[in-house]
């Protein structure tokens, strides 16, 4: 395949959009998990998310379900949560549901394809995101979080760590935290967006749609598994998957690609690798990926 000056300008141009929009999302979102804590005590956030006979999870996942967070938005929160020393398992739930179901995507769902498949969509996804935070948490894959994403960001008050701290406005306090999170995850940000906007510059969607057409037996794997270094906003995913299904990729993979796209997209899953070790990473994809595949199978053959 030549890859010509107009890909590389589409590659280009969506690296600046991206590296733009996901800096100013992740210090607003930062800083305003910062505020949250500064006037939600962390033994609310540890109450409501750790409601006894699996209250906690369902309270998750609808919590995911109303904050319109995309993939990587949801990492500062879940930092936020860590350090409030939430229950982990709801966490999770938060973590699988929170980029699926928000209000964006869910309407954007309903417009393009209707009410039945967006009602399909919704229940699958916030069930999956359920039974998958509870079994993590019996598995006891907590233990695969890493120490340091307990620990809040330490901050300079004086003119030096080692002088007498003077007195600073909390606002600023906030933002000076926000903005250490910020530096330690920058590298993941930056990588991701670059390996994920050369994706969207180079592979046309014809091509996409051609691998996961309805003549394809792995049509629905391969859509899942695309979807993750394939970032898309949850603006746009739905918009994309409306024209590949025109283009006749099946309904079927069309709700794995937007799984897969929406639920675990490559930038997010580098962003997790400053909060978990490896096998939690390996077990947040095998999630998702099943997820994708799931659904996918299951609407082709309920439908």
């Amino acid at each position: 395949m030549t890859i010509t000056s107009e890909m590389i300008e589409q590659t280009l141009s969506m690296f600046a959009f991206l590296a733009v929009e996901l800096t100013l999302l992740f210090l607003a979102i930062s800083y305003l998990v910062g505020v949250l804590q500064e006037y939600i005590p962390a033994s609310k956030i540890q109450a409501i998310l750790s409601a006894k006979k699996g209250k906690g999870y369902i309270i998750a996942g609808f919590l995911g379900a109303i904050t319109p967070f995309c993939s990587c938005s949801t990492i500062p929160f879940l930092k936020g949560l860590l350090r409030a020393k939430a229950g982990f398992g709801t966490m999770m739930v938060f973590l699988f549901a929170s980029p699926l179901l928000n209000p964006i995507i869910i309407g954007l769902f309903a417009v393009t394809f209707g009410i039945k498949v967006t009602v399909f969509y919704f229940v699958f996804a916030m069930g999956v995101s359920v039974l998958a935070g509870y079994l993590l948490e019996k598995l006891g894959f907590e233990r695969y979080i890493k120490a340091e994403a307990y620990e809040a960001p330490k901050t300079c008050c004086g003119s030096s760590c080692g002088s007498r701290p003077k007195p600073i406005n909390k606002w600023y306090r906030i933002w000076l935290s926000t903005w250490s999170d910020f530096k330690k995850v920058m590298p993941y940000l930056l990588l991701g967006i670059a390996v994920g906007s050369l994706i969207y510059g180079v592979i046309p969607t014809e091509f996409i749609a051609s691998v996961a057409s309805d003549n394809n037996p792995f049509a629905i794997p391969v859509a899942a598994v695309i979807g993750i270094p394939l970032y898309i906003r949850a603006e746009a995913v739905i918009p994309l998957s409306a024209a590949l299904a025109a283009k006749g990729m099946g309904l079927g993979a069309v709700m794995a690609l937007i799984i897969g796209s929406a639920g675990a997209s490559l930038t997010e899953v580098i962003l997790l690798k400053s909060i978990f070790k490896n096998k939690m990473i390996i077990a947040f994809l095998v999630v998702i990926l099943g997820m994708a595949v799931g659904a996918g199978y299951l609407y082709q053959w309920l439908f």
